[in-house]
């Protein structure tokens, strides 16, 4: 099929790129880039090189329409998970990013989705109600609340949250100052295992197939969609992190809810 998007993802082989993975490829020419290659892709599309490394970019971004930035240190598959290192953070998701951005403008890449995090907004559940909502103790909840959508103000407490506020900053920026279109997606709990765990989880969950229906809608979203932030997440009954504006843009609906 000619007319297929050309989509490259950063960090395919981490847990949110295989979540993704499946849809992506059955609707898409989907390219990976990622520091070690992967098994099961393409020789012709699957680029080996290191966002912190920004010529060693150019050849997986030539042709593309749309470049989904998943590479990054800290998050679900890392071993660190958000309490690696500084260095480590500054040079992929600060540098990375700024990386993945540059060399896309410059390519002629119509769409960047950066993916950000929760983790951007975790302050909030060292508040109520939140610290209720994610709580695994069988505590009584409020009647209602206060939902976090993507214009709260942010409540990072590590690093990593930090980091990735950077990148949707600098994704704004981009999108104010080039031709590119910057759409940050601020992923929700989605693990190796697509089913909500317990705790946060049961507030924060984000399936697989409610993920790759976003990210299509993203991806095919028209161009003078020039920046945004949406919060991935499905439509469970704790939800504070609210997906009313994906909804809203988007037509985004989730099929899925932790209960």
């Amino acid at each position: 099929m000619p007319n297929r998007k050309k989509v490259l993802v950063t960090g395919l082989s981490g847990v949110v790129g295989k979540a993704m993975r499946p849809a992506l490829e059955e609707r898409y020419e989907l390219s990976s880039m990622s520091r070690n290659g992967i098994d099961d892709i393409a020789n012709d599309r699957n680029f080996i090189g290191n966002v912190a490394d920004m010529e060693s970019l150019r050849p997986a971004f030539e042709g593309i329409d749309v470049v989904v930035n998943l590479a990054a240190s800290g998050g679900q598959g890392d071993p660190d998970g958000m309490n690696g290192s500084w260095e480590t953070m500054l040079k992929y998701n600060i540098v990375g990013c700024y990386n993945v951005l540059e060399v896309a403008k410059q390519a002629g890449v119509s769409r960047v989705i950066l993916a950000s995090s929760g983790a951007t907004a975790n302050g909030y559940e060292w508040e109520e109600p939140y610290t209720s909502l994610v709580s695994k103790e069988d505590v009584p909840l409020p009647e209602s609340w206060e939902m976090v959508s993507e214009a709260s103000e942010p409540k990072p407490i590590h690093l990593y949250g930090v980091t990735k506020l950077f990148g949707e900053d600098l994704g704004r920026l981009y999108a104010a100052t080039s031709d590119l279109s910057v759409i940050n997606l601020r992923i929700s709990n989605t693990g190796p295992i697509d089913a909500p765990q317990p705790g946060r989880g049961q507030a924060n969950w984000q399936s697989y197939r409610d993920l790759q229906q976003l990210t299509i809608k993203i991806i095919e979203a028209p161009a003078d969609l020039k920046f945004d932030i949406f919060w991935a997440t499905s439509d469970n009954k704790k939800k504070f992190r609210d997906n009313a504006h994906a909804k809203e843009v988007l037509d985004y609906a989730p099929q899925d809810g932790a209960e």
